[in-house]
């Protein structure tokens, strides 16, 4: 059976520090997640990652209603991702904001940064900015911990579109690429893959990927100019046009299969 991984923000020791062999105890919320809801018990086997690609591979020796008591069995420092994925996700209603946020972290997105574009209904001021980013957090934990990964990808502060553009610039000029995704899009994502593999001397994708999806409305004319302005390109996805939920899903799909992921 797949071994269900905990993240090791409640471990009782520092997780870069345990060696095969040492022992450690889960706690916290965590811990009683473990014992009480997954009722998981002495003799079995579990993962706890620290969220930036350290992994313990653990044998269950012990158990009470709020810890699980552990031995290491295996150390593994996973590589960090190349290229790094950044998932821009405008705000959507119903929740299909945090839809997308679940399937690509899923998949594999490596950071997230909420767009408060020109035409979503959600918009994030104030307080309600860094309860916005809270939730989103929240989602992007649990989808790693369901996927079990090691790495758990980064949530940024919500930006607007002037400040998006100026990251984008900043991208394209340290040889990053960004895709837009956009229904009046000339190219295909897969034939902007291509090219820009094309492109590179050893056929790669360049160290840092973004990818921009728009909210349901969709992206609107002054915002695309100046993304494109600032280096992004625009991308098609077919013929059918997808909601802000399924966009960045099929999306990055296409260029994890492009980087070699699949």
């Amino acid at each position: 059976m797949t071994r269900p991984v905990f993240l090791a923000e409640d471990l009782s020791c520092v997780p870069s520090s345990l060696a095969v062999g040492e022992r450690a105890t889960l706690g916290g919320s965590e811990g009683r997640h473990a014992a009480s809801v997954r009722r998981i018990s002495a003799g079995e086997w579990v993962d706890v990652a620290d969220g930036r690609g350290l992994r313990l591979t653990c044998e269950v020796v012990g158990a009470d209603k709020s810890s699980l008591s552990l031995v290491v069995r295996e150390v593994v420092q996973e590589e960090s991702p190349r290229p790094e994925i950044i998932l821009v996700q405008a705000l959507a209603k119903g929740g299909r904001d945090e839809a997308a946020v679940e399937i690509c972290t899923e998949i594999g997105i490596d950071r997230v940064i909420p767009w408060a574009s020109q035409r979503a209904i959600v918009q994030w001021r104030g307080p309600k900015a860094e309860k916005g980013r809270a939730k989103w957090e929240g989602v992007v934990r649990a989808a790693a911990k369901q996927s079990r990964r090691a790495y758990v990808p980064v949530v940024e502060a919500v930006t607007d579109s002037r400040e998006l553009a100026s990251w984008v610039r900043a991208l394209t000029d340290e040889a990053g690429v960004a895709f837009v995704c956009h229904e009046e899009a000339t190219q295909s994502l897969g034939a902007a893959l291509a090219r820009v593999q094309g492109d590179a001397t050893d056929g790669s994708l360049p160290a840092r990927v973004a990818l921009i999806v728009g909210p349901e409305g969709g992206i609107g004319p002054e915002e695309t100019a100046q993304l494109v302005d600032a280096g992004a390109r625009t991308v098609g996805l077919g013929a059918n046009v997808l909601r802000s939920s399924t966009a960045g899903a099929v999306a990055l799909t296409l260029i994890r299969a492009a980087a070699g992921a699949y």
